[in-house]
């Protein structure tokens, strides 16, 4: 092999200088052109369309923030996001964080499809096709947690007991595959759903000595509590949920009677029960549509396609479960989609009510903008701040051109807006489509401001922006560069 490499080395050298001796001056120039520079700010490469392809060339994984300067949301981001690079800068200098401003980027905006702000996309290997979306994250651990996961090994592979503890007593919820052997389907839907979920650690293990201390004998996964144990199957792409109250009279029934169903669809429908006890299970009621008049609920979740259905009794007995189970595995259960009825009255007070049934006609329009809150009947914080919701609709009852609404979430499907912690906000600008998130404070004077600073970004009559978008009178001033770093 040494000799082979001392071999190549001269042959190289000569071919430089006859290459050499063959290129033009013009071409000598042009190999000399200085690449498009890329600055950076808290670690952070500033991206555009001039020097993205040179970021992607140059990076072999790139995380990318595509954000609008006025958004409140998107600067609380955005400061997560730069301390995530700092923290990876040393640690994994492969890694590289970028953002984009999409109120100049309109080429990239649309070539991205770019529609909520902020959004986060990772590209692997230079590769700008179908990068993947980093959805839902937003500290700068998580992020951490996340891009390593993707860069590397999503679940800590456990081969002792020792190890296995410390992992469960490491944070309040930690998750465990126990397998027979490391190479098969089950094991890879296990590292992938891993990579999505950075909140909680994982763990892989293929150990007979760790899967008798903890008395598995078979393929499993378990979630771990600190305090307590639950233990699922896998893999099983099905899911059927009970919504109850471990503390309601009637819960030792229906969980017996859930309990015997499951014995009988097991390895065809994984059965989980969600305690709505539990605070931490608001973001999986969210999720469903679950409301607090609707417990006890069952829902059936296929994995793949993200479908839901409802079972259609009301009293959770065996015999609508099985029945429900089995219309589901036929294919002759009903997609779920929640929408209250369009209330008569909708649109007579100042804050007008938007339902699942006519969500997209109010607010994907071309002449209006709409400012809406999403809220939750029974949540403390949404009911305290209806009355300034309500003093906002006033404050703008006259305006033709912009409608304060609210929607209640709890109650209908949007599939065009992505939940968030209750209440949240979204404006959805007159003309194109897209909307904007709204991580202000929550007062009437934050709320009016930030209409105004939006209602600046309206095109002039008879003005066309050929992206569809953002209206370039959105522009700021250039960000200050704090750290003039090139790539």
């Amino acid at each position: 092999m040494k000799t082979s490499q001392f071999f190549f080395l001269p042959l190289l050298f000569l071919t430089s200088f006859l290459a050499a001796d063959i290129i033009s001056p013009n071409e000598t120039k042009a190999k000399k052109a200085k690449l498009p520079k890329i600055k950076k700010e808290n670690n952070v490469l500033l991206l555009k369309k001039s020097n993205f392809d040179r970021a992607l060339k140059e990076t072999k994984y790139l995380l990318v923030e595509f954000y609008v300067s006025l958004s409140q949301s998107s600067q609380n981001l955005s400061e997560e996001f730069a301390e995530a690079a700092r923290q990876l800068k040393k640690e994994a200098p492969r890694i590289q964080f970028g953002k984009i401003d999409v109120t100049h980027q309109h080429d990239l905006r649309k070539e991205f499809n770019i529609r909520e702000f902020p959004t986060v996309k990772f590209f692997v290997d230079g590769s700008r096709e179908d990068p993947i979306d980093c959805k839902g994250v937003r500290q700068a651990s998580a992020f951490i947690t996340w891009v390593k996961r993707r860069t590397g090994p999503s679940t800590v592979l456990i081969n002792s007991t020792d190890q296995a503890e410390a992992i469960i007593h490491a944070d309040d919820l930690a998750v465990i595959g126990f397998f027979k052997e490391l190479h098969n389907d089950s094991v890879q839907v296990f590292s992938e759903t891993a990579r999505d979920v950075p909140e909680m650690p994982f763990g892989t293990t293929a150990s007979e000595d760790v899967c008798a201390n903890f008395g598995i004998q078979k393929n499993t996964i378990v979630v771990f509590k600190k305090t307590s144990v639950k233990i699922f199957d896998v893999p099983v792409e099905n899911h059927i949920l009970l919504f109850t109250s471990t503390n309601s009279e009637t819960f030792n029934v229906i969980y017996e009677n859930y309990k015997s169903v499951a014995v009988e669809f097991r390895g065809k429908i994984m059965f989980v029960l969600v305690d709505t006890n539990e605070p931490r299970n608001g973001r999986v009621f969210e999720y469903f549509r679950i409301r607090e008049v609707d417990v006890p609920a069952v829902r059936i979740l296929n994995l793949t396609s993200d479908a839901k259905y409802k079972m259609p009794a009301d009293e959770v007995t065996a015999e609508n479960l099985k029945e429900f189970c089995q219309s589901y595995l036929n294919g002759r259960a009903k997609l779920h989609l929640s929408s209250e009825e369009i209330p008569e009255d909708w649109d007579k007070m100042p804050v007008k009510v938007l339902v699942g049934k006519n969500f997209n006609r109010i607010v994907f329009n071309k002449t209006m903008t709409v400012f809406v809150m999403f809220y939750a009947p029974w949540s403390y914080d949404c009911r305290k701040l209806l009355p300034i919701w309500d003093k906002l609709g006033e404050q703008y009852e006259s305006r033709k051109d912009i409608i304060i609404a609210k929607i209640d979430v709890t109650a209908n499907d949007i599939s065009s807006v992505g939940l968030d912690r209750y209440p949240f906000f979204r404006l959805f600008p007159a003309g194109p489509d897209y909307q904007v998130a709204y991580a202000g404070e929550h007062t009437l004077e934050a709320f009016s401001e930030f209409l105004e600073e939006q209602s600046k970004t309206k095109a002039e009559p008879g003005e066309k922006d050929p992206s569809g978008g953002i209206k370039e009178d959105l522009s700021q001033k250039e960000t200050v560069v704090t750290e003039k770093e090139e790539l």
